[in-house]
């Protein structure tokens, strides 16, 4: 089996090569990838390459095919796991394996450190160790985009479930954030502050009272009030607040005074790697409030001020995340199955062919998400353009319709007349 895929050979070496794939052993599967959501942690792969610490020191004579956020089918499987996975079953997969043994120790992780899997591919080779932690998962909603999106899901699931709270006089640590309590999302707007407002508000069983979501870029906080407004928010019991911080003269004291008599937040989550930033979170901290530092920084020496007073007198404390687990994972595809839609990430389409300058300059190309479809040849497009280049390319005219039919969005009928009708490879 040949397979087309995007490979890390050194820094900033990413090639686009045809090879043989390996016949599958006993305890592996064959897949068929079908798209690949880019994840500003290949760019730092990209940039890093075997200095980072998912990828393999021998990278250059051994290079791994990059992309962690993917969905598809499988194609064939082998005896160990015929019981559990079918030929047609569509999939997921947690990348964060966390085994004894992976090529990096425990940080081993498809899209980083293997030479036959990863998410920018046709075909891949799931390895027995996938399987063995539970880590390739069903996918029964529609369309392939959701299972791709479910990944970074997870890594908001998991930060929520992460916060906790405590019990004063006691020893008691109470994990998740706290039930119709006060939450701030600071510099929220990007795609993965958007899968968190998505999640926050359509979750069942806890959500904050107060929601307020912040940036500086006005037009990136309207788009996401469009996308999950107060009305949405307000049907689930919460009070949404979209705050632009850019003139604000002392965003902190503003912030807090938002709060019923000025309590502060009890869950604040920080979405962008900016000292500023966390000294803000920690100064709207409630009693007992809890700080998630979400945001991977680039530099390993990032630092910022904190409030250790108040860590002393009112026991607020910080955590962080890195990635979800196996059931964040499962929560986010049952989500999406029951009909969660993640499509509010997605401003930008393209092919196989797009990987590289996508992923070699993520940070400087604007919108959310950029969805790959490896088995098609496609500039990265931005949806907004597709009116404009359907006025020479019908597919682009009828893609257009689809998504202005959707509140332009990205959508299931959108992906399956863009498979059938885009350039193949």
């Amino acid at each position: 089996m040949k397979t087309k895929a995007v490979r890390l050979y050194g820094k900033n070496d990413l090639r686009l090569e045809e090879f043989d794939l390996p016949a599958i052993k006993e305890d592996e599967i064959l897949a068929k990838v079908i798209c690949d959501s880019i994840c500003m942690s290949s760019y730092k792969a990209t940039h890093e390459a075997d200095i980072h610490k998912r990828v393999p020191r021998d990278v250059a004579q051994n290079p791994i095919i990059i992309g962690h956020e993917f969905a598809g089918e499988i194609v064939e499987v082998g005896s160990k796991w015929k019981d559990e996975f079918r030929v047609g079953d569509k999939f997921s997969i947690q990348p964060a394996l966390n085994y004894e043994g992976s090529p990096m120790g425990i940080m081993g992780s498809p899209g980083y450190s293997y030479r036959y899997i990863g998410g920018d591919a046709t075909y891949v080779v799931i390895p027995n160790e996938v399987m063995e932690k539970s880590c390739l998962l069903h996918y029964t909603g529609p369309g392939f985009y959701p299972a791709s999106l479910a990944e970074p899901l997870s890594c908001v699931i998991g930060a929520m479930h992460a916060n906790y709270h405590t019990v004063q006089g006691s020893y008691v640590h109470t994990m998740e954030i706290k039930d119709g309590g006060n939450m701030a999302i600071l510099a929220g707007v990007g795609p993965m502050g958007l899968a968190a407002i998505n999640y926050v508000i359509h979750r069942h069983d806890r959500r904050p009272k107060l929601l307020i979501v912040t940036d500086i870029d006005q037009a990136r906080l309207d788009r996401a009030e469009l996308l999950y407004g107060k009305e949405d928010a307000a049907r689930n019991g919460i009070e949404i607040k979209y705050i632009n911080t850019k003139e604000m003269l002392d965003p902190a004291a503003e912030l807090k005074a938002l709060t019923e008599g000025g309590a502060g937040y009890d869950d604040v989550f920080v979405f962008a790697p900016v000292a500023p930033i966390v000294e803000q979170a920690d100064a709207i901290l409630a009693i007992d409030g809890c700080l998630n530092f979400f945001a991977g920084p680039a530099k390993t020496d990032f630092k910022a001020p904190f409030n250790f007073y108040n860590v002393h007198y009112t026991r607020t404390h910080i955590t962080g995340t890195s990635g979800g687990n196996n059931n964040d994972m499962v929560e986010a595809l049952e989500m999406m199955s029951k009909g969660l839609d993640p499509a509010g990430l997605v401003t930008h389409i393209g092919g196989i062919n797009a990987v590289i300058d996508t992923t070699m300059n993520l940070p400087n190309i604007p919108g959310g998400k950029k969805l790959i479809y490896t088995h098609l040849s496609m500039n990265l497009t931005p949806i907004s353009e597709f009116k404009t280049k359907g006025q020479t390319n019908p597919v682009y005219a009828r893609l257009n319709d689809i998504c202005e039919a959707h509140n332009g969005l990205w959508n299931i009928e959108a992906e399956q007349y863009l498979l059938d009708n885009a350039d193949k490879l």
